[in-house]
């Protein structure tokens, strides 16, 4: 069943979540109920969960009207505007993203064949770099149009940044580039509070940078069996915002590169503007020595976990 708000003409942008029924796609769905006249479609192999879901935004529509909410099958691929890919295995406590790697491009092969070549994806499903890489390999789709979710870095380094400084959350602007994982590049000499750039002191970067590199360990052995939910659902309503408002906002995201900081083949986080056709614009920051080295072995991190999975299962 479809669920609409008061009010809501055809909707102009389809949204199709795959593994929309988990924490990070329930979350992006509530998220962009709350954010816009969305056609939001939950695809989940647990249509128990899909159901419940549905119904229960079903009732935030009636508070935030305008959009609809439904469930889907792999179908609603075909004919999606943009298409948010969540699912993922099950998270084990004190693993590393790359642990993740063969099983989740299994679960991408399984879709890439349905996505339009017209359609933009967000691959939010870790690790994010090497299953973009191998998204480009499986798809029609153009570079820019396959795009990997990897603001919770920058976010992370922000927070610690903002301890470390004693300002208030949300009035620092900092990025990280490079891998979404251990190998990651905290750009320290963009650091910004309330948009005037700052020079830290030794300290207050060591502790920022020590948040930042320990968040994700910290957080897996909580055993908690979620992941960064509301943070990632609510990047990703913002991303999906960013697309489909054709906003020509600057973000952080994984991208396959092309020559772009002298990478090429291999796809890594980096700053890119964002629009109707994804990523309209790959921006090359200039970068210290020590920040583009760090960002190459980045990249090459990225390459050799690629380069490790399996060939795509046929028959």
């Amino acid at each position: 069943m479809t669920y609409f708000g008061r009010g809501c003409d055809d909707a102009p942008v389809k949204v199709t979540l795959v593994g929309g029924a988990g924490g990070v796609g329930a979350s992006a769905a509530f998220n962009l109920v709350l954010r816009g006249a969305y056609e939001i479609v939950i695809v989940d192999e647990l249509p128990s969960q899909v159901e419940s879901h549905v119904m229960d935004l079903a009732e935030v529509l009636e508070q935030r009207p305008g959009g609809s909410v439904r469930g889907g099958n792999v179908d609603d691929l075909r004919d999606a505007d943009i298409v948010v890919v969540c699912a993922a295995a099950p998270l084990t406590v004190n693993t590393s993203r790359l642990s993740y790697l063969e099983v989740n491009a299994r679960i991408l092969d399984t879709i890439a064949g349905l996505i339009s070549p017209v359609s933009t994806v967000i691959v939010v499903t870790n690790p994010v770099d090497p299953l973009v890489v191998r998204l480009n390999e499986q798809t029609a789709l153009p570079r820019t149009r396959v795009l990997g979710y990897t603001l919770n870095d920058s976010l992370r380094f922000r927070t610690g940044l903002a301890r470390a400084l004693g300002v208030r959350p949300g009035s620092v602007d900092a990025w990280v580039i490079g891998e979404h994982g251990d190998s990651g590049v905290p750009l320290l000499d963009r650091v910004a509070v309330d948009d005037v750039l700052v020079q830290l002191a030794p300290e207050q970067a060591e502790s920022a940078v020590s948040y930042l590199r320990t968040w994700y360990a910290r957080h897996v052995a909580l055993d908690s069996g979620r992941s960064s939910t509301w943070t990632s659902g609510l990047g990703v309503a913002r991303m999906v915002e960013a697309i489909a408002g054709d906003t020509a906002e600057l973000w952080p995201a994984s991208i396959l590169l092309d020559g772009e900081y002298g990478i090429a083949g291999t796809a890594i986080g980096v700053p890119v503007t964002l629009g109707r056709a994804g990523a309209v614009e790959v921006h090359e920051w200039d970068l210290s020595p020590g920040e583009l080295a760090a960002l190459r072995e980045s990249a090459e991190v990225v390459r050799a976990a690629a380069a490790s999975i399996g060939s795509p299962v046929t028959g």
